[in-house]
């Protein structure tokens, strides 16, 4: 394994330096669920949440989060994001969410994708928790990069 690129060799913290990395196409897809109490579930699917479209917001709050990464996450660069896609879907007990976001630039978006999906997930609980305050939101994780030196990674599974 590498050494962790975000320390200097006094161990200080610092943005990485990508002035000299490629400008090639990058896309990072990571994915997670909430797991809700039936009831809950029905609700969003029927549309009647008090609150409105549940998922529809969720997904503009997933997107801005992806354009916003830079300011949450301390040492990440930001970046001019050419797409941010984020997709549902109702599984067993919950709502599972993908977010997909591309660059063209010389480094990758999965931070980008990472926070995207957790503020989706997050945006769920806030529009539901006056029904279920037990939702849990679960697995979340980078499930593909590709582009820039360091090629593609598929996440096992």
């Amino acid at each position: 394994m590498s050494s962790l690129t975000h320390f200097d060799a006094q161990g200080q913290a610092h943005m990485v330096d990508v002035a000299d990395k490629a400008h090639t196409q990058r896309i990072g897809i990571a994915g997670g669920r909430i797991e809700m109490l039936p009831a809950t579930l029905a609700i969003i699917e029927s549309g009647s949440a008090k609150k409105g479209d549940v998922l529809g917001i969720a997904r503009i709050a997933g997107i801005m989060a992806a354009k916003k990464t830079s300011e949450l996450i301390p040492l990440c660069h930001p970046l001019a994001l050419t797409r941010v896609a984020i997709e549902f879907e109702v599984v067993p007990a919950g709502i599972s969410c993908k977010a997909t976001v591309e660059t063209v630039g010389p480094t990758g978006v999965e931070m980008e994708a990472l926070t995207a999906v957790q503020v989706a997930l997050l945006t769920i609980y806030d529009m539901c928790k006056a029904v279920d305050r037990g939702m849990t939101i679960t697995g979340v994780k980078l499930l593909e990069k590709h582009g820039g030196k360091s090629g593609s990674f598929v996440a096992a599974g």
